[in-house]
């Protein structure tokens, strides 16, 4: 077991080679659907082309089958080739041609400085038009009754142990979401309360007369209150967690290596729902003000759910770790002594007489950055993971890694928004070497030299924030201007301006 856990820690689970080339896994059903009246559109980019005309050169379609960018990029051959250099480390952004993404969206990103392969980020910005399942009656919705309901999307999707699963959930998220939504329509654009339940259609498998369902009402004299924001949260985490099952339907067929952090926006209505299950970050810069829009999920932020989880089923441990929490490694010389430590249910530490299975690998160990559970992983919630074990075991990870996001709420009606005003989405690999009022701080300083109204702001933001992050190559690697080391982590970033361009409603 010593062995085992000593491997382990020497192998991060982000590390390793090329992942294998894998086809495209299909899509959900119906992944089109056209409104009743056209909506307004996303300018969606083509992918990334071989070349123009004629075959593509057996290196350039093998370079592309293994290593894929967003396709809003709109990377030629000759650009996916310098996305995909770790020495020159050229930040990417979307091209300049008028075509932008909605709300004038900034994005820009950059390979990592050798961690991987390659990237292993992935990025998408979508405006997707959601029609309605059925009527809140029950009744199936004829195509001409009534409207459908437009939301805009935005996800960046941090891979780890591989970059398929970012890939597939980049392509298929929002598509869930989007099927999540579909019984919601009528019940959002309601101002009334939601029903509590969706009646089937008359004759319909499930239907039946109510009176023989529900039972007397003395102890149900009053209903809960269910908001329409709630139900868009309910559709989001259900979003996931299917997302999170096709993945683990599809791993061997569609070589879905690895997991992935995902950290998602979605507006609708009025409102801004910032889903994250990992350790991306969003924060809103808003008049100065920096309003933390997530929190990252790490082996130290949720030590209690792990542990817990350890102590209801300790098979899960494989008679290998202990739930419980040393501040540090337990030597059998300090059998019988008193040493401190946590349990699951406390905050503060205490002292333990110390016994055999306390010798055990703990659970949760490290701190900080290499913080790892089971000595293997270093983020809590995602999507993925599915053949993740233990380094020379087959002790199953997953089991405590949650495909839950936390979503937070901003209501954009209640407040006036300056052009200056911007939610700022990145994965770890910016925040590891950044903190919220350096960005807070470079938001104002990259704005403040352009006009209001020039819609490239937003992208100058990004490529800054990118490029803050990533430093210049020096002798002794890429450094900051302080000469501390930047960040060798693939960085992927949003800037979405939340006040200016863009139609809100």
């Amino acid at each position: 077991m010593l062995n085992r856990v000593r491997s382990a820690v020497a192998h991060l689970v982000s590390s390793g080679g090329a992942p294998p080339s894998r086809p495209k896994s299909p899509d959900l059903p119906n992944a089109t659907s056209a409104p009743p009246a056209a909506p307004p559109q996303a300018p969606r980019s083509p992918p990334a082309r071989a070349g123009s005309g004629g075959a593509a050169p057996a290196r350039t379609v093998e370079a592309r089958a293994s290593f894929s960018r967003p396709t809003f990029l709109q990377l030629s051959p000759g650009g996916l080739r310098r996305a995909d250099d770790h020495a020159g480390r050229a930040v990417q952004s979307p091209p300049d041609t008028g075509r932008r993404l909605p709300w004038s969206t900034g994005y820009a990103e950059v390979i990592n400085a050798g961690k991987s392969r390659h990237n292993e980020d992935q990025a998408c910005c979508e405006v997707v038009y959601v029609e309605g399942r059925r009527s809140v009656s029950g009744a199936p919705r004829e195509p001409s009754r009534g409207q459908g309901l437009c939301f805009y999307y935005w996800g960046l999707f941090d891979g780890h142990a591989g970059g398929g699963a970012a890939e597939m959930a980049s392509r298929l998220l929002h598509r869930h979401i989007r099927e999540q939504l579909k019984d919601l329509v009528e019940i959002l654009q309601d101002p009334l309360p939601p029903p509590l339940c969706l009646l089937s259609t008359p004759g319909a498998p499930g239907s039946s007369d109510s009176s023989q369902l529900v039972g007397p009402q003395s102890c149900w004299s009053s209903q809960k209150e269910v908001t329409h924001e709630s139900l868009v949260v309910g559709a989001i985490e259900n979003a996931f967690q299917l997302m999170d099952e096709q993945m683990a339907r599809e791993r061997r067929g569609h070589q879905v290596e690895g997991g992935c952090c995902a950290l998602v926006v979605v507006y609708l209505l009025g409102k801004v729902y910032v889903a994250n299950a990992g350790d991306s970050r969003a924060i809103i810069v808003r008049n100065g003000e920096i309003i933390p829009m997530s929190r990252e999920f790490t082996p130290e932020t949720e030590r209690q759910r792990l542990q817990l989880l350890g102590f209801l089923k300790p098979e899960l441990l494989g008679g290998e770790f202990t739930h419980l929490e040393f501040p540090r490694r337990v030597q059998p010389k300090e059998l019988g002594q008193r040493m401190l430590y946590r349990d699951h249910n406390m905050t503060g530490w205490a002292y333990k007489k110390i016994e055999l299975e306390d010798l055990r690998f703990p659970l949760v160990c490290g701190e900080g950055k290499k913080a790892r559970v089971m000595a293997t992983i270093g983020v809590t919630r995602g999507l993925g993971d599915h053949n993740l074990r233990v380094c020379s075991s087959t002790l199953p990870i997953k089991p405590f890694l949650s495909c839950f996001p936390e979503v937070r709420v901003y209501d954009l009606t209640q407040y006036e928004h300056c052009p200056d005003d911007v939610l700022v989405l990145g994965t770890d690999g910016l925040w590891d070497v950044t903190s919220d009022c350096e960005v807070a701080a470079t938001v104002d300083r990259v704005l403040s030299a352009y006009e209001p109204n020039d819609p490239s702001r937003y992208t100058a933001l990004a490529q800054a924030l990118v490029l803050g992050a990533r430093g210049t190559p020096r002798d002794r690697g890429w450094r900051l201007p302080n000469n501390k080391l930047g960040s060798g982590d693939d960085i992927s970033v949003f800037v979405i301006p939340l006040g200016g361009p863009g139609s809100y409603s």
